[in-house]
């Protein structure tokens, strides 16, 4: 599987993520924010207050990061981040954009100095490091614009370093008793997972990440159990509690 990205490769990714997003979030018609998004259960004016309430997060992470008190990710943990995407989706489609524009802009400002504590401890989650905040928001920035329109910014356009990044943290998704083999198209394959019962997953890079995180492949993912009649590999739930891997 491919190296990690340097600390300057993950931070230009990371900042041109973030103005596709901005660019995407000028061009949204505000009469589409009560209508609901991609993402089961989430309206559109979620999705768009959770990504204001996720880079100011970020900023404070990253601002934070070293201190000898490591603020939480959200006030309120759980909870508290729930109740606060409620709250702020309940704003006027206008005020809601600029909040989250300027959010956004806030997080750009700060990316241009993480690579000086890059290997900081940070509160996002328990071991957590500066680099772990950039990869995680690098996942929120690239699949929640798809889930705000998957026609605008479908996974085809994920980048080939995001798809092999998307393999090694999603692995967390892959039950103990599974193991996938990921066979991207014209690239080596990739396994996951140790289980006994076994699976080939063809299809391209980008479908392959999309399946992988329960988006919807904009081509076919072909599935090969090395036994008849196994069914279709399952996935475990989305792992938000836990470090994933970078």
């Amino acid at each position: 599987m491919a190296q990690l990205l340097a600390p300057a490769e993950l931070t230009a990714q990371v900042t041109h993520a973030l103005d596709e997003l901005v660019e995407q979030l000028r061009a949204m018609p505000l009469t589409s924010y009560p209508k609901p998004s991609s993402l089961p259960g989430w309206s559109t004016a979620q999705l768009i207050a959770h990504l204001a309430s996720l880079a100011k997060a970020a900023v404070r992470q990253i601002d934070n990061a070293g201190a000898s008190q490591l603020p939480q990710m959200y006030d309120g943990g759980v909870d508290g981040r729930i109740q606060a995407i409620n709250m702020t989706a309940l704003m006027r489609p206008e005020s809601l954009q600029a909040l989250a524009l300027d959010s956004l802009a806030q997080l750009r400002a700060t990316l241009q100095g993480a690579e000086k504590s890059w290997s900081q401890p940070v509160g996002y989650r328990p071991g957590a490091q500066v680099a772990d905040m950039m990869y995680a928001t690098w996942r929120e920035m690239l699949i929640h614009a798809t889930d705000l329109d998957a026609m605008v910014r479908p996974p085809v356009l994920w980048p080939a370093e995001f798809c092999e990044h998307l393999f090694r943290a999603l692995e967390a998704r892959v039950p103990e008793n599974s193991r996938l083999v990921l066979q991207p198209h014209g690239k080596p394959s990739i396994v996951l997972g140790q289980g006994k019962k076994s699976w080939v997953l063809s299809g391209t890079d980008f479908d392959l990440a999309a399946w992988l995180a329960g988006r919807v492949s904009s081509g076919a993912v072909r599935v090969t159990a090395a036994a008849d009649g196994v069914e279709d590999p399952q996935l475990l739930p989305w792992p938000s509690d836990r470090l994933l891997q970078r």
